[in-house]
């Protein structure tokens, strides 16, 4: 095959992991395909290690977050993207082990609208899904079962293609393969969710609300170590039993940084992250819902401020108090809307007081319930009486972004 892939690898302070995966790279596929690399202001060597190897292999490009500050992938991925000089880029963990045939499988399947996902071999270090292939052939580098990995792959023309005996499913996840051109098209990530978290979910709803289509071949492989950038404070260690322990390995960072980017996410989308069995994503309606809250205090205001796109509450030092302690979270005027002044298409009214978790999980789920209704009026709801002027939805507009 005469195209060629530009692999996007960020990487910050996981130098083991990211040297374990440029040799697979090399050593499987060979020197044909551009590798792009940034280190995103490493204390671990990261930098000068890339810029030995720079020298060595003419088909390398590197790049440095000089800091003090961390970007973040989110930043870095599109940072690379752009310096990437091939048609075709493929979003790269550090901690991806590269078999040999990934890219003929992944160019056997790529072309403009088309987002192409390898398969993931995962040590059982989280629960195993439809989507990937739990199989244990080391947890670090130092540990790795290379000889039985190769082995093991060599057989696998005579193996079931996936667990759907398909060779290729629908789903999209990292690694991913795309066309500059398309990737560049939308925008890119959405520095909303700078450093990390949630970037990949948007993402992919917005290739989906764009019309391309979404790939996984079952015949091209990485093995993935997982959660090797900030998540885990430390890597990866088996008890005396030989098992996985992971329980309260997540740092403080990568804890706090989810939770910003998931109250992003449903600022933005008026949603969970939905998608099926095999990591598909389909985006529910994004209508434009004002809520009118009575008696709110300011966990409630916490709560529900994220699902709506507009709120009144009475008590102007409460939502003064609010927008102080969440700004800085979020790129989204909060200001603007904890106005009080509702022009939105949906208008909620509820008591908090009257507010149980069961109330509170259907108004997550109210772009469904209006969805189905389809009826431009008023209204009761159990506990929300609603008035529905327009019935438009806006998430069409959510797919393309800036990135600044």
């Amino acid at each position: 095959m005469d195209k060629t892939i530009s692999f996007i690898q960020p990487s910050r302070n996981n130098l083991k992991y990211l040297k374990w995966s440029y040799d697979s790279i090399r050593k499987n596929l060979g020197y044909r395909h551009e590798i792009c690399m940034a280190d995103d202001f490493s204390n671990d060597g990261t930098w000068e290690w890339m810029k030995e190897i720079a020298k060595k292999d003419a088909n390398v490009k590197i790049h440095r977050n000089s800091g003090p500050e961390r970007l973040g992938h989110t930043i870095l991925y599109d940072t690379l993207v752009d310096m990437a000089t091939n048609d075709i880029v493929m979003i790269y963990h550090a901690d991806m082990y590269a078999l040999p045939g990934l890219d003929d499988e992944i160019l056997k399947h790529i072309k403009p609208g088309v987002v192409v996902s390898a398969t993931r071999i995962e040590p059982p270090l989280h629960p195993d899904g439809p989507e990937k292939l739990l199989i244990d052939f080391g947890i670090e580098p130092e540990e790795f079962k290379e000889d039985e990995l190769l082995g093991w792959h060599s057989s696998f023309p005579e193996l079931t293609h996936s667990k759907l005996g398909k060779e290729t499913t629908e789903g999209i996840f990292a690694p991913w393969a795309i066309y500059k051109k398309d990737f560049q098209s939308i925008g890119g990530h959405d520095d909303l969710y700078a450093p990390q978290s949630k970037e990949d979910s948007d993402i992919f709803n917005r290739f989906v609300l764009n019309g391309y289509k979404t790939i996984q071949t079952w015949r091209g492989f990485v093995y993935h170590m997982t959660c090797r950038g900030s998540r885990f404070a430390e890597g990866a260690k088996r008890n005396p039993e030989g098992e996985v322990a992971m329980i309260g390995r997540e740092t403080d960072e990568w804890l706090t940084q989810n939770e910003r980017s998931t109250r992003n996410f449903s600022r933005k989308w008026s949603s969970y992250c939905l998608h099926d069995d095999y990591l598909k994503p389909y985006v529910q309606p994004k209508y434009d819902i004002g809520y009118i809250v009575k008696n709110c205090d300011i966990n409630a205001l916490r709560g529900l401020e994220p699902w709506s796109d507009g709120m009144f509450i009475d008590n102007e030092s409460l939502v003064e108090q609010y927008i102080k302690e969440e700004q800085p979270n979020t790129k989204f005027n909060l200001k603007e809307r904890l106005s009080g002044k509702l022009d939105n298409d949906i208008i909620v009214e509820f008591d908090v007081n009257k507010l149980n978790q069961e109330g509170y999980e259907m108004l997550i789920m109210l772009p469904e319930i209006i969805k189905d209704s389809g009826k431009i009026g008023e209204f009761t709801l159990g506990i929300f009486e609603i008035k529905i002027k327009s019935l438009k939805t806006y998430e069409k507009e959510l797919i393309k972004c800036n990135i600044n």
